[in-house]
């Protein structure tokens, strides 16, 4: 016997894939371990430099404010040591300070040491005139140390040239932790100009050191060192990366083979959506336009005077009301049925009797059933207790059931209404003795756009909707809806509600 095409063509389709894909990805696997290390290593380097600019911004903008604060204090008539001492006590970032007039004499510190002299004698060396006249500011390199020098062009005692030494210890244990915060994978250092770690973002430990960046012309001799705890190597990494690839890609092709039966089943069942949607917007549309065409019909021949007798003119007014009220209920099913799907859908809750609401649907129901030759058996027991119920809503089930079966039966055209006590609640029930639904199809005839499949029944409209939308109610009110009855047979449609719940409330 010869094998099916489509599944074996499916299948070759699949394996081919699956062999191309297996190529591709070694091949990829082997591009990408060559190129990790090297864009490991660029990220490491962006980190250690983001890192670096940071606390170089860190310390240019507090040199910043303290130099403004000192010019600000120059500015004042009284500014000598007393002031100095008062902005090194609010700037403790700062472990020296000297301070020069134009003549290059000394005005602070009073006493200083060979190492200060050493100091003030390069900064003094390095200004130029230009900078004495323009203002300004730069870094000069002492020997070991980096020092910020400044002029202050105007001051109470003439232009003033200002050197600022500053204070490691603070450096590191103030501003760097606040700039450098561990992000628990890799550690960040700071090593100063004879390469000793000066701070550290993480505990180093037997960390492996990646790369360093050095600082630029605020922290010359420093740098940034990226370290890497144990295990987040490059190759280690790698490896882990491949064994995560192969298992990922043992998994990609069982997903394969489960999405492609999803997939067809998907593809029917979208087919089959698709489809009842079609027939659901061809049904409805001519479930509109029935019942506007004779209220057209009915209007136009009113409007132009034809029916002098009162009680035919009575008449086609009733025609008016009961297609008008017909194409309210059409409207109001695909309106609900919208809120539903979207679940918007809520219900008035209040308490009241059953009978009074079944009486008026059997009465907006009457013409049409005169008119198509039903004959109507009513059964209502006189004790039936109060209901928690949406009033409208219940008349719209009612309704549904009833015009389904009048829509439903074929030549014997008896439709019976029942309602009784049961339990603690009442059960409704609707009866035709029309074409009957199968026992498999019982469930499903409560589903959105479904219809009986058979060919007796595709002659006849409907929305499709009329039967969830019972459901939906009667489910929504605490209730339940069955169906009874065999091909042929009729069919009874039961619907249980509890009995009255003593406050209003509102249900969705």
């Amino acid at each position: 016997m010869a094998a099916r095409p489509a599944p074996v063509l499916i299948f070759g389709a699949v394996f081919a894939a699956a062999v191309v894909l297996t190529a591709l990805g070694y091949l990829s696997l082997r591009r990408w371990e060559a190129a990790a290390e090297l864009q490991l290593r660029e990220q490491a380097r962006d980190t250690a430099t983001m890192a670096a600019e940071k606390v170089e911004m860190t310390v240019v903008r507090a040199e910043q404010d303290g130099l403004a604060a000192l010019q600000a204090a120059a500015l004042e008539p009284d500014f000598g040591s007393s002031s100095v001492e008062a902005w090194k006590a609010l700037h403790p970032l700062f472990a020296s300070v000297y301070v020069c007039d134009r003549r290059g004499r000394v005005l602070y510190p009073v006493r200083w040491s060979p190492e200060d002299a050493e100091l003030i004698d390069a900064l003094r060396a390095e200004i130029s005139e230009k900078l004495w006249v323009r203002g300004g500011r730069r870094y000069l390199e002492a020997g070991e140390h980096v020092l910020l020098a400044a002029v202050i062009p105007a001051s109470s005692r003439g232009p003033l040239l200002v050197g600022l030494l500053r204070d490691e210890q603070t450096l590191t244990r103030e501003v760097l932790p606040r700039v450098l915060g561990g992000d628990g994978k890799s550690a960040l250092a700071i090593l100063d100009g004879r390469g000793q770690t000066v701070f550290a973002s993480e505990p180093l430990g037997a960390a492996a050191p990646v790369l360093t960046v050095p600082f630029r012309e605020a922290l010359p001799a420093w740098r940034v060192a990226l370290y890497q705890p144990a295990g987040l190597s490059p190759r280690d990494m790698v490896r882990r990366q491949a064994m995560i690839f192969m298992a990922a890609f043992a998994l990609l092709l069982v997903v394969i083979a489960a999405g492609l039966v999803a997939t067809y089943r998907l593809v029917r069942r979208e087919s089959e959506i698709a489809r009842l949607k079609s027939d659901f917007v061809a049904n409805v549309s001519h479930d509109l336009k029935t019942p506007l065409s004779l209220i057209r019909m009915f209007a136009e021949t009113l409007e132009m005077d034809r029916v002098p007798d009162p009680a035919r003119r009575r008449e086609y007014y009733a025609v008016l009301t009961r297609e008008s009220e017909r194409l309210s209920r059409l409207i109001d099913n695909v309106l609900d049925f919208s809120r539903i799907e979207s679940g918007r859908q809520r219900y008035d809750i209040t308490v009241g009797s059953v009978e009074p609401i079944i009486h008026e649907v059997l009465e907006s129901f009457r013409h049409p059933l005169d008119q198509q030759g039903f004959t109507l058996d009513v059964s209502i027991a006189p004790d039936l207790p109060d209901l928690a119920m949406d009033g409208d809503a219940i008349k719209q089930a009612l309704a549904n059931l009833l015009d389904n079966a009048m829509k439903y039966s074929a030549e014997r055209r008896h439709v019976t209404v029942a309602a009784r006590r049961e339990g603690d609640g009442v059960v409704v029930e609707v009866a035709d003795r029309g074409i009957g639904i199968p026992v498999a199809e019982r469930e499903r005839i409560f589903e959105k756009f479904y219809r009986i499949g058979r060919s007796e029944t595709q002659g006849r409209r409907g929305s499709g909707v009329g039967l969830a939308l019972v459901k939906h109610i009667v489910e929504a009110h605490g209730g339940r809806v069955t169906v009874e009855g065999e091909p042929g047979g009729g069919s009874r449609f039961s619907v249980f509600l509890p009995s009255a719940a003593p406050q209003r409330q509102r249900v969705g």
